[in-house]
């Protein structure tokens, strides 16, 4: 067994988080990444009010008597996003180990620490990670530029950006992006990190809640299969490569190009149809490099136990044996 600071201050066997994934982060998924001892996050956006997230804690505790958090990503909307009812929700719930994204997190801290929730905030820049760690944040999960999703703008790969961003930090740092086996773990752990983040790695799961299709895709998909988008907007997301990736790289290329001159390829709801049908063409969906590392659909439970033993005999075999 491996045992780190995230994997005592969470109480979970692996440190392995799966991190909230739109559409993705649901009760089957998170249930099934929690009994394989690692720690899930349901996404509280996803079902689409604070009253159906607390069904869905609902059903998730329905299915897993472990522990699981709740990602709760926290952006401008044209439409106001009711945050403090979804705080309260996860509050009310008793749900202790909560993944924050996107704005800073500091306006929900003080109600989380005095109901003894851990606070994990995601961050893409080693600068963010320290400012998350001045105002109380327990710990830090810091996306490498292979991850799929919002990179940020500064293209720094993990094996720099981990270690440079645990020499500057305290307190946990989760490694994010380009994970998706015992060798990116091992790895991690090497570079200060205390654990590590997968996402499009379990988007390849039995229980992962998307058309088989998609899956396969992942598994069939190389590292080079992505594209990032709404570069020339300043707010650049790794996806996976398909006609409608292509489509909207191309009219940024042209230069000048404005969001409304792309909103109807890149709406929410073509991705949603993508995850529904398995029409992988239909609409932007998000995965990472490390589709060139995923070669099977495997059980979560299957999948954790494996990078376990792997990561285990890593340490034991392989890196011992290097040291005269």
């Amino acid at each position: 067994m491996i045992k780190t600071r995230f994997t005592e201050m969470f109480g979970v066997d692996a440190p392995i988080t799966c991190g909230g994934m739109t559409r993705v982060g649901k009760a089957e998924l998170i249930a099934a990444v929690a009994n394989a001892g690692a720690l899930g996050f349901l996404t509280a956006l996803t079902p689409g009010s604070p009253e159906k997230l607390e069904a869905e804690i609902k059903k998730t505790r329905e299915m897993t008597n472990k522990t699981f958090g709740i990602n709760l990503t926290i952006l401008p909307t044209i439409n106001p996003v009711p945050y403090d009812e979804y705080r309260q929700v996860i509050i009310e719930s008793g749900i202790k180990a909560v993944e924050t994204a996107g704005n800073n997190p500091a306006p929900h801290l003080p109600a989380f620490k005095a109901a003894g929730v851990k606070v994990i905030h995601k961050c893409v820049t080693a600068r963010h990670a320290v400012k998350a760690e001045s105002i109380g944040v327990d710990c830090v999960s810091i996306d490498g530029f292979e991850c799929a999703g919002h990179p940020g703008e500064e293209d720094i790969g993990g094996m720099v950006l981990f270690p440079v961003t645990t020499a500057r930090l305290k307190i946990p740092v989760i490694a994010s992006g380009g994970i998706a086996d015992a060798r990116g773990l091992v790895a991690a752990l090497a570079l200060g990190c205390e654990g590590v983040n997968m996402g499009t790695r379990f988007m390849a799961t039995v229980e992962a809640p998307i058309h088989q299709k998609v899956k396969e895709a992942l598994v069939s998909n190389d590292e080079r299969a992505t594209d990032i988008i709404f570069r020339t907007m300043h707010n650049s997301a790794r996806v996976a490569r398909n006609a409608i990736s292509q489509q909207v790289v191309e009219i940024e290329r042209k230069g000048g190009a404005k969001f409304e001159d792309i909103k109807d390829l890149v709406a929410g709801t073509r991705g949603g149809v993508v995850y529904d049908s398995g029409d992988t063409d239909y609409g932007i969906w998000s995965a990472g490099q490390t589709q060139g590392l995923i070669h099977d659909i495997p059980t979560s439970k299957d999948l954790v136990a494996h990078i376990m033993r792997e990561a285990e005999s890593i340490i034991r075999t392989r890196l011992d044996k290097l040291v005269a």
